[in-house]
């Protein structure tokens, strides 16, 4: 009987530790406002239970009240300590007799765990339990040595402390179990909370930067792809997943990319790589990527995360700068050839006209005087190039530009069969420019359309406003065409589709309409003609 008695305290005891703790767990471990003294007055009152509840066993009552003390001391400290026990002692005098002994008893403990309590307060907490339970157990037995109570029942006073170390480590457990897995749950939402955020994180920078991201496997098999794909190369997401990256590029760099590959699962380092990606409407995309290994288990490369980004653009720049250098090479170089050949051509000139008007001699002298007359030319085309030229803007209507350059050529027009049709749709169209430079620009262009037209043919020349207000200029002829990859180079230095063309005609219109703020354009097809737009900024009038 007195065992069960034993295992009824023992599971209410439990019952009230474990209840504080649940509550606690609910309250999202925010401190509470004096938590120690609601605890104290908790622990008092369900103490009260445990008293009336004593094992009554030869005229001695039995609880398990210090163990609650001893806890509460132990992890709350004396003052909660003093309000469970002063509320305990209160329980006590209320259901049984022997006031003198039992308030002996509670001031000795209350003293000597205060006191204690100085000494071990910056120990941890199962310690303090410790050094407290063993104080208590020496309280005791001074306490049952000087009311000379051991000789009553010596067995009984050995089970009681058994009963109150039994109870006393079952609350310790309980609570430092709660602590530790508050201790653990605190730490797991902490990490929950910074895995979030880092998730967070990397999916706005994923979904909001213009960087391709995307993640391969061994097998060149795509297995993620940031949303930054569809912006730039225009493919969803079920057209990617799952697909070889291989069946996106370009077939020339396929087989590179493969060896660069091989290459990082052997010596497991990044590279910076570039080649075309096509996109969803077919034009292909120059992309650098940074490709970078991932290892997996036994250090072998288990995916590759790569990071690639539009250089198309850069690479348009580079072009137009490798361009420009050149010209500036070219420039430099034909301004000193040129003036090394003027200075002896001038004298070889004179001299042939001299034998001309003394000797009456035209047979050889007119084809002498016509090819140095096309080699100064020449000469004044690349001092031209490379020597920066005073540019005077003024205003002009591009009509009467364009009308003086078609009297200028009708002899041109009448030798080779040619007929023209100018048509403006909307005069005056002002444009600021170097009259005489657009001349040379327009007697270029249309002597290359009646060099083109051997047999004869029309010239149409379109005036009109674009739809921005520009001044758009065109030249259609009907000649033998340009195959549409030579397009892109027109323009280059020393670049001619021409047997006897030096390549310097449509560079140096280039560079005259790019001091403009204008832009030439070309659109051709073989045996059916060339079509030449001008683009110049126009300027309004208010009358």
């Amino acid at each position: 009987m007195i065992f069960f008695n034993y295992i009824v305290n023992l599971s209410i005891f439990c019952l009230f530790v474990i209840m504080p703790l649940v509550v606690r767990s609910y309250t999202n471990h925010k401190p509470l406002n004096q938590v120690r003294l609601w605890v104290g007055f908790y622990a008092g009152i369900f103490t009260i239970i445990l008293v009336l509840l004593s094992i009554k066993h030869q005229g001695y009552a039995y609880d398990l009240r210090y163990a609650t003390v001893t806890l509460v001391f132990a992890y709350l400290g004396p003052l909660a300590g003093i309000i469970t026990g002063g509320i305990v002692l209160l329980a006590r005098l209320f259901v049984g007799g022997q006031w003198y002994q039992a308030i002996i008893g509670f001031s000795i403990v209350m003293a000597g765990f205060s006191i204690l309590h100085i000494f071990i307060s910056r120990f941890t907490p199962i310690k303090r339990v410790s050094y407290l339970f063993g104080a208590f157990v020496c309280m005791y037995v001074l306490y049952v040595t000087y009311f000379h109570l051991f000789n009553d029942n010596l067995l009984f006073h050995f089970e009681y402390l058994l009963f109150m170390v039994v109870g006393v480590v079952i609350g310790a457990l309980l609570i430092e179990s709660y602590v530790k897995l508050h201790r653990l749950n605190y730490q797991l939402s902490y990490m929950y909370k910074k895995v979030e955020e880092s998730e967070s994180n990397y999916r706005l920078i994923a979904e909001n930067t213009l960087d391709l991201i995307s993640i391969m496997d061994k097998e060149y098999v795509i297995r993620y792809f940031s949303p930054s794909h569809e912006y730039v190369l225009g493919y969803q997401e079920s057209e990617l997943e799952g697909r070889e990256l291989s069946a996106f590029i370009h077939h020339d760099d396929v087989g590179r990319l493969r060896n660069i590959w091989d290459g990082m699962l052997e010596n497991k380092e990044s590279q910076l790589i570039e080649f075309r990606f096509q996109h969803k409407n077919g034009d292909w995309i120059e992309v650098e990527t940074r490709c970078m290994p991932v290892k997996g288990e036994k250090d072998s490369i288990k995916h590759f995360v790569m990071i690639s980004r539009d250089i198309s653009e850069r690479k348009k720049s580079e072009e137009i700068i490798l361009r420009t250098e050149k010209l500036s090479v070219v420039g430099e170089l034909a301004a000193g050839i040129a003036h090394e050949i003027r200075n002896p051509l001038t004298t070889i000139k004179g001299f042939v006209q001299l034998n001309k008007n003394e000797n009456n001699s035209t047979e050889y002298s007119e084809l002498l005087l016509s090819e140095l007359e096309r080699i100064e030319t020449i000469t004044s085309e690349l001092l031209s190039l490379g020597k920066p030229q005073a540019v005077q803007l003024i205003r002009m209507d591009a009509r009467d530009i364009i009308e003086n350059t078609l009297d200028i050529l009708e002899p041109q027009f009448l030798m080779n069969n040619i007929q023209y049709k100018l048509v403006v749709e909307e005069s005056p169209i002002f444009i600021t420019c170097e009259k005489n430079q657009l001349k040379q620009v327009f007697i270029n262009v249309i002597k290359n359309a009646i060099e083109a037209m051997g047999g004869g043919g029309e010239i149409l020349i379109h005036l009109r406003k674009g739809k921005d207000g520009t001044c758009m200029i065109s030249f259609q002829d009907q000649g033998c065409g340009i195959p549409e990859e030579l397009l892109p180079r027109l323009g280059e230095p020393f670049y001619t589709l021409k047997e006897k063309g030096t390549g310097l005609g449509l560079m140096i219109c280039h560079k005259i309409i790019k001091q403009h703020n204008g832009s030439i354009t070309y659109q051709s097809k073989v045996n059916v003609g060339t079509l030449i737009e001008i683009t110049l900024p126009s300027i309004s009038i208010n009358i």
